[in-house]
């Protein structure tokens, strides 16, 4: 006998369908657009907008412009971050693994930490997570040694108004007009600060309440930080990921491409085709590395740092 929950699960799964998924979200976005462009005609909600125009009050020390590190990192982290997602996921949903990866090493050392036994998906995992932890130590050291930090952390209680205000502005499709070569606008500031400073942080710290060999040898974290609630912080951050990847890269495409282009991955404020082409490029070879990545490849990789084993199922 099913229970009420397994139930409601199997209804949702049925009314979810992938065929349905598409209508439901246009007429979800056509009636947010409608109530949004309703909301702004109203007196008071027009004044509120006049006062706060979208924009929060900048320090004067703020850095005008994109330099060129920062759009090298800002690839870097798309690429690393895809992979992680999609290893992540693989992890998630993998049902009976029968290929393990093991680290070699030898005497004392073996003694002391025995190898973990983790599967080949995990072992992907935990090589994109540490090449996008190494990639954003060093993004971190450059955003505070040039200043570019005062891009993204909101000096100002000014940001909350004004965010709402552009958030107003792009659910309505009124466009905000400000540039982000010079200042991103308050909603744009709040989701990159929350994206950089805490959603990542917590992201590293659950993964490594999750990994196998630190879960394992610090018993005493399961009362402080049990791992189901690590789990579940690390799965809603997974969620988190994918939806604003969807809605950044979908508005870059949409309020003004290669000037977003130019500016992200070209560090240049021009409308020409140079980040354009950058940004294909970096497209096509993800893809490649996509498609490139089958278990028999991985499995050849993994075998050069650690010993793989086969079970059967």
């Amino acid at each position: 006998m099913t229970t009420g929950a397994s139930r409601r699960r199997a209804f949702w799964l049925r009314t979810l369908r992938p065929v349905w998924i598409v209508p439901i979200l246009l007429i979800a976005l056509a009636l947010v657009v409608l109530a949004a462009n309703g909301i702004r005609a109203l007196p008071w909600v027009e004044s509120f907008s006049r006062s706060y125009p979208g924009v929060s009050t900048h320090p004067t020390a703020t850095p005008i412009g994109i330099p060129a590190w920062l759009a090298w990192q800002h690839g870097l982290n798309a690429f690393f971050i895809l992979f992680v997602i999609r290893t992540g996921w693989q992890v998630r949903t993998s049902k009976r693994p029968t290929i393990f990866w093991t680290r070699r090493n030898a005497g004392l050392y073996r003694t002391r930490n025995p190898p973990i036994r983790i599967t080949l998906d995990l072992w992907q995992h935990i090589v994109f997570d540490t090449l996008w932890v190494v990639n954003g130590v060093v993004f971190y050291v450059l955003l505070f040694a040039t200043g570019q930090w005062l891009r993204l952390v909101p000096t100002s209680w000014d940001v909350f108004p004004n965010a709402a205000s552009a958030g107003l502005q792009y659910a309505s499709l009124n466009w905000p007009t400000d540039t982000g070569w010079v200042y991103y606008n308050a909603l744009q500031l709040l989701s990159y600060f929350v994206v950089v400073f805490i959603a990542a942080p917590i992201a590293l710290v659950t993964g490594l309440r999750l990994s196998p060999g630190l879960s394992a040898r610090f018993r005493r974290l399961d009362h402080v930080f049990p791992l189901p609630v690590a789990r579940t912080l690390h799965c809603a951050l997974l969620i988190f990921f994918v939806a604003f990847i969807v809605v950044h890269v979908t508005l870059v495409l949409t309020t003004g491409a290669r000037a977003n282009l130019n500016h992200m991955y070209a560090a240049r404020n021009d409308d020409g085709w140079t980040g354009v082409w950058i940004f294909v490029g970096s497209i096509l070879f993800t893809a490649a590395i996509w498609v490139g990545a089958r278990p028999l490849v991985v499995r050849a990789i993994a075998a050069r740092s650690g010993r793989i084993i086969h079970t059967k199922r």
